[in-house]
C-alpha cells in the first residue's frame, strides 16, 4: 500500500513502525494492518490478522441478494472505520458461495462468501470474505489463515508493517 508523503517529502509512515521485510517470498505482517479492498471501493480498512480463524470476514450490513444477467449478486453496506458509522460504502459483488460458518462463540450460521482483492504494500491477492455484521467486534475486518497462508508470516508483537493511512487534518 503506498501512502502519500509529507510536505517535506518524508513518508507518512510513522517512525516507530517497523520497515516491511520479506523472508524468502513471504512478507512479514503484523497482527493488525491497514489494507485496501479496491474492487469494493474501500481505500483503507484496519484488519486483524487472525490465524485462529480459517476464513476472512468483513463487516457488512443491509445485505441483500439479487440477480443480474443470470449472476447471483449481493449488495451490502460497510462502515470501514472502527467505532464509527460516519462513513458508509455501498458495495456489490458476485456471490461466490453460501456456507455454514461457526463463529468464535461456537454458533453456526449460513453466510454469504464473496471473492475480492486485498491490497497491502506492493501486493494484491484474491481472498474469500464472509459478510457478517461485526458492528460490536473490535475490527471491521478479519484476515484469516487461508488469506495469508503461503504469502505472509505473522509477527504477533508488531503492527502496521505496511504503515498507516495519513490522518486527515482538522479544519479550524
Amino acid at each position: 500500500m503506498t501512502f502519500p508523503t509529507d510536505s517535506d517529502g518524508a513518508s507518512a509512515r510513522r517512525s516507530n513502525v517497523p520497515a516491511p521485510v520479506t523472508v524468502g517470498d513471504q512478507w512479514i505482517i503484523g497482527w493488525r494492518e491497514w489494507v485496501s479492498l479496491p474492487s469494493l471501493g474501500i481505500r483503507h480498512i484496519k484488519a486483524k490478522i487472525d490465524t485462529g480463524a480459517r476464513s476472512s470476514s468483513l463487516h457488512a450490513f443491509n445485505i441483500e441478494t439479487f440477480e443480474t444477467n443470470g449472476v447471483e449478486m449481493v449488495r451490502f453496506d460497510v462502515h470501514p472505520h472502527q467505532r464509527s458509522d460516519a462513513k458508509t460504502i455501498v458495495c456489490e459483488a458476485p456471490i461466490h458461495d453460501i456456507r455454514s460458518v461457526r463463529s468464535s462463540s461456537g454458533e453456526a450460521s449460513k453466510r454469504i462468501f464473496i471473492l475480492t482483492e486485498v491490497h497491502w504494500l506492493e501486493t494484491t491477492w484474491q481472498v474469500e470474505l464472509t459478510l457478517a455484521n461485526r458492528y460490536k467486534m473490535g475490527f471491521r475486518m478479519l484476515l484469516g489463515r487461508e488469506a495469508v497462508r503461503g504469502r505472509m508470516l505473522v509477527e504477533p508483537g508488531q503492527s502496521y508493517f505496511g504503515g498507516r493511512p495519513p490522518k486527515k487534518k482538522k479544519k479550524h
